[in-house]
């Protein structure tokens, strides 16, 4: 494949020298959101950048890439991509060209492709508008980037409409066209958070062999503390938008030295040994330990809602088999094939598998969101039927908590409108004291009960959800991804949350999941999916130090972790 002219050999891909980002309206003080950084990627590198959310990763790519918005703009420092300067007086590119010099590959490969084009027609169009070639040349290029990001079938998948794909086939055409007009760098933002194990490590071993091979410079900006290990060679933590640590991956995670950077590794669930409770600041204050007893009282003296045991029986759920021509049938697709498991009060019960096994099918038939073809499914001995109907008993907490709630309702009025329609408050007044009872039990102030979800992070959205899904009293939850998008320490606040619910309250979950380590802390037995089936189910001790199946032993070896480096010691108190 041709190419265009690389930089001069020690010439680093990517140089950010002490750069300082602030936003700010006129007249009003302006806020830092990245604050003298510095990072240096020389071509071949993978250059990892981690930190919690709102740590400035996001903005120090989007200052290099120049989509900077208003009122952002970069104030201080100076940044060369192949040795070429960015103009940082207006924060916007004009000395490289975005597509061209710099690629980039987004989360969400869906909001990257347009889904009125085919691949081909995407592929296509960048290069000619770059590169200047001509349609032939353009789709001769665009069919040879297919084959080198292992696109099976790449003359039919080329001609194929973005939604025909699957999630990792979209995101590596998302890569192909990142690499069509041969860049320097590559800016990769949480390129594999909503893949399953075992297309994210097809992923990572492309990025890898892209930088090898290549001798692309990519920055990986990720929470994923696993994926640092397998996949990058540097690594840099931001806290607050400086950069507090920074060197070989082996030397920063093995032996961290900052004591932010020590509790955020500490924080990474761990796949080789189960721990009581994730490494989290403590959250205990006297209105939160006050509060989780008024839930406990609650949930534990509602006999109406008593049991809590899951019985699924030979589930079977079905898609199609309806054709668009009238009198004609099409072929059903099978997502679920005679399924069955339990899940005993107080347990928490995982389920984990690829993308397309069936998971989420079976958590939305057991909450009334897919209707079953065959099978039965009872929640504390009684029928839960085709529609659902289980009443308050059970409730869902999904993986995105600002699509599941309503952007024009007070967190308030979202949690206390559910415990007013099951009547357990006699008036308004109680239920919105209820609401301001659960914000408190799940970690937030009173206050919050005030703002519009949109005021939130996706950590506090998330707990704002599960506040509501404990509004009815459930004695079952089913969490889907529940903690996939938040970043380690978030997430190890969530799941130790969730814990202490469980021991709290005796409430039984589903637990459904891709990240294994997560898995692993989380639940006390597993089923493994595959194509609609389980193909095997013991408890979570047993199935990770001997699985019995080859596909369960397969995912198990896919998982990325931290096991491979030596940990750090934990964190002393208050660090």
């Amino acid at each position: 494949m041709s190419s265009r002219p690389r930089p001069t050999a020690g010439v680093p891909a990517l140089d950010i020298r002490n750069l300082t980002v602030e936003y700010g309206q006129p007249g009003e003080p302006p806020m830092a959101a990245v604050l003298d950084a510095s990072l240096t990627i020389m071509p071949g590198e993978i250059h990892a950048l981690v930190g919690e959310s709102g740590a400035g990763k996001t903005t120090v790519g989007n200052a290099l890439m120049g989509l900077l918005q208003a009122p952002g703009r970069i104030t201080a420092g100076g940044i060369t991509i192949g040795g070429k300067a960015v103009d940082t007086r207006t924060g916007r590119t004009e000395g490289i060209t975005p597509g061209l010099d710099v690629g980039a590959i987004f989360q969400d490969p869906m909001t990257s492709l347009n889904p009125l084009f085919t691949i081909e027609s995407q592929l296509c169009e960048t290069m000619r508008h770059h590169l200047k070639l001509s349609r032939a040349a353009a789709q001769a290029r665009a069919l040879e980037l297919m084959r080198a990001v292992g696109i099976p079938e790449p003359e039919r998948r080329l001609k194929c409409y973005p939604h025909q794909l699957s999630g990792g086939q979209r995101q590596r055409v998302v890569i192909a066209a990142a690499l069509s007009c041969d860049p320097q760098l590559i800016v990769a933002d949480e390129p594999t958070t909503a893949l399953d194990v075992s297309v994210q490590a097809q992923i990572l071993k492309l990025i890898r062999a892209l930088a090898d091979e290549r001798g692309v410079g990519v920055l990986l900006v990720t929470h994923n503390m696993g994926v640092v290990a397998q996949v990058a060679d540097t690594v840099t933590i931001m806290l607050k938008g400086r950069v507090v640590e920074s060197g070989p991956v082996a030397q920063v995670l093995g032996a961290p030295r900052h004591p932010y950077a020590r509790s955020l590794i500490g924080a990474v669930p761990r796949i080789d040994v189960r721990m009581n409770r994730l490494q989290a600041p403590s959250e205990a204050t006297p209105a939160a330990d006050a509060a989780r007893e008024i839930v406990r009282k609650q949930m534990t003296a509602d006999t109406a809602a008593a049991g809590g045991a899951l019985e699924v029986e030979n589930l079977v759920v079905e898609y199609g088999g309806r054709s668009w021509l009238p009198g004609r049938s099409a072929k059903a697709f099978r997502a679920v094939d005679g399924v069955s498991f339990t899940v005993q009060p107080g347990e928490i019960f995982g389920l984990v598998g690829e993308s397309g096994c069936g998971k989420t099918t079976v958590a939305n038939a057991i909450a009334g969101l897919a209707t079953p073809k065959d099978g039965a499914i009872r929640l504390s001995g009684r029928e839960i039927g085709a529609r659902g109907k289980h009443g308050r008993a059970l409730q869902m907490v999904f993986q995105d908590p600002y699509s599941a709630l309503n952007p024009r309702l007070r967190v308030s009025t979202a949690l206390s409108e559910p415990i007013a329609f099951y009547k357990l408050a006699a008036t308004r007044a109680e239920a919105a004291e209820d609401a301001a009872v659960l914000l408190e039990a799940v970690g937030l102030d009173r206050s919050a009960g005030e703002r519009f979800p949109h005021a939130f992070s996706g950590g506090q959205r998330q707990r704002i959800a599960i506040a509501r899904a404990l509004g009815p009293r459930p004695r079952f939850m089913v969490c889907d991804e529940p903690t996939s998008s938040l970043d380690v320490s978030v997430q190890a606040q969530i799941l130790n949350l969730l814990k202490d619910l469980r021991d709290l309250t005796g409430l039984s979950m589903l637990f459904i999941s891709h990240d294994l380590a997560v898995v692993r802390q989380m639940c006390d037995r597993i089923a493994v999916m595959q194509a609609g089936k389980i193909v095997e189910l013991a408890d979570a001790e047993t199935l990770f130090r001997a699985p019995q199946h080859a596909y369960t032993r397969e995912l198990l070896s896919l998982a990325p972790s931290l096991d491979s480096i030596a940990r750090a010691p934990a964190p002393a108190h208050g660090a």
